[in-house]
């Protein structure tokens, strides 16, 4: 029986925190074999520790991202607050619960039973953890779950499986497709990431001569990042990842407008440039993501590199050329394997995890169709990491689901302002 592991107490300014730690099975169809250990932390408004509220559990976005780091109660988490005790879950594999990295996987053995153990590690999984979480903090009580982006992929898996255990599903950015494959997925995104691409530099449009400049400096020469790796062309390309949230655009832009600098022997990439650019390449934070992110559509299916094949479909993403150069969003390609450190040492498992076809399913369309749960969505109609129209048709072969659709907000939105998640619960009741 899983029990909640009490850690500390802490107060912060509007807010009181408190961690706990879970053990839970690593595989929970062998629920005596081996566990690991999932972290959360429960977070109330400073003055109602002692009052009896429902709780809402946070499945944050992802796959292999810990929980957000409460230290004010502002946006979504500031609305929560005013009528729930919310519970932060870093997802087993991130933040502090039992973590999987290139330090830590080589203790499972070889390149096989490393895979085998990442398999472990999708939504099916992470939702079987929190429902013993949920037993272990509140009994047979229901509770309310919130799902950002992958969080709503998850939000559905548990809608499948455990429905009995939710009062309410609120998702923001993460209807999932129900069935489609990864390539099917992939062949939606693309367009969305090239029309990205095009609001970026329309907005700021001298940087696609920039950009054509990197590339073309990358192509022909060996650059060096700060921890000793090469940038390559096709690396910086994958800049465009956040291209789906409120401010990269202008992140990225004030990124490029840094880039070169005259040296002894003419024009190279600045330091400051290469310094940031190679922060934000490195998967030394979420190795996680990269493992999994193509397995979340994997059902009794391989997905087999699908970004890179699909790819091939949309060459106007080729980096070779006098054409303006395109970023890439939130793809994972088998050669970042070989060119970031944090995950070389787990190409080996990569490969297998690629090549796998005995995935199992991750949701019920039966379950979800009969679904008397109340759920409300927000589908942000542009957004670049989860389709829109993919998730209407999810919404529409599911009960008891509401969907807003909303150009107003990128993926983010929840993250921004409080409204969104205030209108979510309040379509939830039945109030608007």
């Amino acid at each position: 029986m899983t029990t909640a592991n009490r850690l500390r107490t802490d107060r912060l300014p509007g807010l009181v925190t408190t961690a706990y730690t879970f053990d839970v099975p690593v595989d929970h169809a062998a629920p005596q074999g081996e566990h690991l250990t999932v972290f959360a932390r429960e977070v109330v408004a400073a003055g109602r520790e002692k009052d009896k509220l429902p709780w809402l559990l946070m499945l944050q976005g992802g796959p292999g991202q810990p929980c957000e780091r409460p230290t004010a109660p502002s946006a979504w988490l500031g609305r929560a607050l005013k009528d729930y005790r919310v519970l932060l879950l870093d997802q087993r594999g991130t933040g502090l619960s039992s973590r999987v990295n290139r330090q830590t996987l080589p203790l499972r053995g070889d390149a096989k039973a490393q895979a085998e153990y990442v398999a472990h590690f999708r939504a099916d999984s992470i939702v079987r953890d929190a429902e013993l979480v949920r037993q272990a903090l509140i009994g047979d009580e229901p509770w309310s779950i919130y799902g950002q982006s992958f969080g709503g992929f998850c939000s559905l898996t548990y809608l499948s499986l455990f429905p009995g255990s939710l009062r309410e599903s609120l998702i923001t950015g993460g209807l999932a497709p129900l069935t489609a494959t990864a390539d099917e997925v992939y062949r939606a995104l693309y367009p969305r990431v090239r029309e990205k691409n095009e609001q970026f530099f329309a907005r700021y449009p001298e940087d696609a001569e920039i950009a054509r400049r990197v590339v073309d400096h990358l192509l022909a020469h060996d650059v060096r990042l700060p921890t000793g790796e090469r940038l390559t062309a096709h690396r910086f390309q994958t800049l465009g990842m956040g291209f789906g949230t409120h401010r990269e655009f202008d992140s990225l832009h004030y990124l490029l407008e840094m880039s070169f600098v005259d040296g002894v022997g003419g024009p190279e990439l600045s330091d400051p440039f290469l310094i940031q650019a190679g922060a934000r390449l490195s998967f030394a934070g979420a190795p996680l993501y990269a493992l999994v992110h193509e397995a979340i559509y994997a059902q009794g299916c391989a997905s087999d590199w699908s970004a890179q094949r699909v790819r091939a479909e949309f060459p106007e993403f080729d980096l070779e050329g006098d054409w303006p150069v395109l970023f890439t969003g939130e793809m994972i390609y088998p050669w970042q394997f070989d060119e970031d450190p944090a995950l070389t040492p787990l190409k080996d498992v990569a490969e297998i995890l690629a090549a796998r076809t005995d995935w199992g399913p991750l949701y019920d369309p039966e379950v979800l169709a009969r679904n008397e749960v109340p759920v409300a969505a927000a589908v942000y109609f542009d957004d670049m990491y989860v389709d829109s129209a993919y998730s209407l048709e999810t919404a529409s072969v599911m009960g008891a689901t509401r969907a807003w659709v909303t150009n107003e907000y990128e993926h983010d939105g929840a993250g921004r302002s409080a409204s969104v998640l205030d209108r979510l619960i309040k379509m939830a009741r039945g109030e608007l």
